[in-house]
């Protein structure tokens, strides 16, 4: 399976935006899709995650009541919308794939820039 992630882009504090991640690949029945992210020094977090069938969302306590995962039905895409951004979220964001029943995310694909501005 292979991830394109895009969507980024400089956003001022408040504002929103929604990331996109387009999956391609035989296997994705069973798939489950996560965004993490990455500020400079600081370890990556898990952001948010939905299984294929578009169930099951999850998400990271920062996230949860701000961003919203969606998995498109009948498309290959999983967006991230993200609203009342703070300039904390500034990150590079990735999104990323595992089966069910895998316990890493083996599927990543390039980040995308996020930088809100105060």
């Amino acid at each position: 399976v292979q991830l394109q992630a895009f969507g980024g882009g400089l956003v001022q504090a408040g504002g929103s935006l929604r990331l996109s991640c387009a999956a391609s690949g035989r296997t994705l029945g069973n798939y489950v899709v996560a965004w993490f992210r990455q500020a400079p020094g600081k370890e990556r977090e898990h952001v948010a995650a939905i299984r294929w069938s578009g169930t099951n969302a999850e998400y990271g306590d920062f996230a949860r009541g701000r961003f919203t995962i969606s998995r498109e039905s009948g498309t290959n895409m999983v967006y991230l919308k993200m609203n009342s951004l703070k300039p904390e979220d500034t990150a590079v964001y990735y999104c990323a794939g595992r089966q069910r029943g895998e316990r890493t995310y083996g599927n990543w694909g390039q980040g995308t820039q996020v930088t809100v501005s105060s």
